[in-house]
């Protein structure tokens, strides 16, 4: 097959004008081509008013190598990649042990199903509770302030990726296309196609909840075993290598190859393998605040007169300032037309995020807007030291709130003019406990608010809209990534200093959202399964 890229056609356009596209680039007659089908689909909104969908496309035809010779020079004509997913390894007929996954967010799951689908039947183990129960869990604390500290937006099946706005595009170099058989199984498990090519696929807290059951189901058919509610409280560790775990109930389970696919916010964890002398070390994250406007002024000052468009949704935008002070503020996660979210897993702690539904039909745009820190600046020495800042500043921020859970808030008027908000104008805050106005200016170091407050009114100059006066601002914002990285060794991606310990995604620091980590989960899974294999059965 051929790859034609920088097919251009208006919003307003026909299959057959698609097909018209491809027979006047390639110069065929029409019954030259046999096939096609989408590989990306994506937009070019610089020109509002004139907002073009831009295709790349996989087509068969007749003498392809004939084409490929008269094109040879032409960029956009190429032979179509190869993106299917060939495995790595078959476990043996005898293992001499089974694999271990610690975690069952978007790389757990899929280290444990690939290990699962090689014949390896992982056992998976999970801190928190299947996710509909999780999600009853977490409605609790949405809607009556009710804290589980084992089952949350962090904690349980599905990870934190289930209660977001389920984004599906990464800035990962891919070039195995491992991203694609990430899709290719999140479409198996009852994603709509559609994420398949589309430039910026997303699907969603409710959709999520139902594909992570059904993948759960495929890797139990193929022999996994999930075990919920089994937090693990300790490593074994002998001569350098991992020999066992030891779970909360203090059962003991022997392991000696262990994906430790555990989130950002596993702070008991991260803290218990310190202490075994699992090399961890710091890393950056970013602070800030949710913000909050009408998706509908988004959509005008994205789109323009073509804000609305149902081939286009509900817009985003993607924002950096470098500020004066040396920080660089930006925005994170943006969520069209969905909420902001009581993200906290540990009581007498605010912290939030944002979500969206597959629809994106919510009132209100949400995005965090989150100022860059560093260990060397901000936190220095400990390797936890990023995890106590985060703690401090999500006290202060439940402190702030009222000690119930609410946020705290403050209109971006209000913020810019150093003066407390005492009540909302027309952008009403979607963040359920519910928000208590009050004035942020203590909630984060004081320069993170300098950046903020010089930030806003640049992001103005790019949305029109985005400092006015009654847009909402809430707290606080401290778990854009981990703040740690467990090391692993470059080529076998094991522990640098624990063997069989194989440490992976958001959580290690080696992935910033749902398809990167699951893509670092394919790989650590492949990495572990030909381990497993080179060694000598029992």
């Amino acid at each position: 097959m051929l790859r034609l890229t920088e097919i251009r056609l208006p919003l307003e356009h026909s299959e057959a004008d698609l097909v018209a596209a491809i027979v006047q680039r390639l110069a065929l007659r029409p019954q030259m081509l046999r096939a096609w089908h989408i590989a990306r689909r994506g937009y070019d909104a610089r020109k509002r008013g004139n907002i073009l969908f831009i295709y790349t496309l996989d087509v068969e035809v007749d003498d392809e190598a004939a084409l490929l010779q008269k094109f040879h020079t032409d960029p956009h004509v190429a032979p179509a990649p190869d993106t299917t997913y060939q495995y790595v390894a078959q476990a043996p007929a005898h293992l001499a042990s089974r694999p271990v996954v610690i975690g069952t967010g978007p790389c757990g799951f899929m280290a444990g199903l690939l290990l699962a689908q090689m014949g390896f039947r992982p056992i998976i183990l999970e801190r928190g509770k299947p996710v509909r129960e999780r999600t009853k869990d977490t409605w609790a604390l949405w809607r009556e302030g009710r804290l589980n500290p084992e089952s949350n937006v962090q904690f349980g099946e599905g990870g934190a990726g289930t209660f977001s706005d389920g984004k599906l595009h990464s800035g990962i170099k891919d070039p195995r296309h491992l991203g694609r058989k990430v899709l290719t199984e999140f479409v198996a498990a009852g994603a709509p196609e559609e994420i398949l090519y589309i430039s910026k696929p997303h699907i969603g807290t409710f959709r999520l909840v139902s594909m992570v059951e059904k993948i759960r189901a495929t890797i139990e058919a193929l022999g996994g075993e999930f075990r919920f509610s089994s937090r693990v409280d300790d490593v074994e560790i002998e001569n350098g290598a991992i020999k066992g775990l030891v779970l909360a109930s203090g059962e003991h389970i022997a392991a000696d190859h262990v994906i430790l696919a555990i989130g950002h916010s596993a702070r008991d964890t991260f803290r218990m393998l310190h202490r075994r002398g699992v090399y961890i070390e710091a890393k950056p994250f970013s602070i800030g605040f949710r913000i909050e406007h009408p998706q509908s002024m988004i959509d005008r000052c994205r789109f323009g007169p073509q804000a609305g468009h149902a081939e286009l949704g509900a817009a985003d935008y993607k924002l950096v300032h470098h500020c004066k002070n040396g920080r660089t503020v930006y925005s994170f996660c943006m969520c069209p037309g969905g909420q902001v979210v009581a993200a906290t897993s540990e009581e007498g702690r605010v912290v939030t995020n944002g979500m969206s539904q597959y629809s994106r039909q919510e009132r209100n745009a949400n995005s965090g807007i989150v100022v860059g820190i560093t260990p060397q600046e901000d936190y220095p020495g400990d390797p936890l030291a990023g995890i106590v800042l985060q703690e401090q500043l999500e006290a202060r921020a439940f402190e702030l709130g009222g000690r119930n859970y609410q946020a705290p808030g403050q209109l971006v008027g209000d913020f810019l003019a150093g003066r407390p908000s005492t009540q909302f104008g027309e952008v009403q805050p979607s963040y359920t406990p519910g928000v208590h106005l009050t004035d942020l200016s203590s909630a984060l170091p004081a320069y993170a608010i300098e950046a903020l407050r010089e930030a806003i009114p640049a992001f103005e100059r790019q949305i029109r809209g985005f400092a006015r006066a009654d847009a909402v601002l809430t707290g606080v914002e401290t778990r854009t990534s981990s703040p740690i990285r467990i090391r692993r060794n470059d080529t076998t991606l094991q522990s640098l200093n624990v063997k069989g310990l194989y440490p992976a995604g958001e959580g290690a620091g080696y992935a910033g959202g749902i398809l990167s980590a699951a893509v670092d989960g394919i790989r650590v899974a492949e990495a572990l399964a030909l381990d497993m294999v080179a060694q000598p059965s029992q």
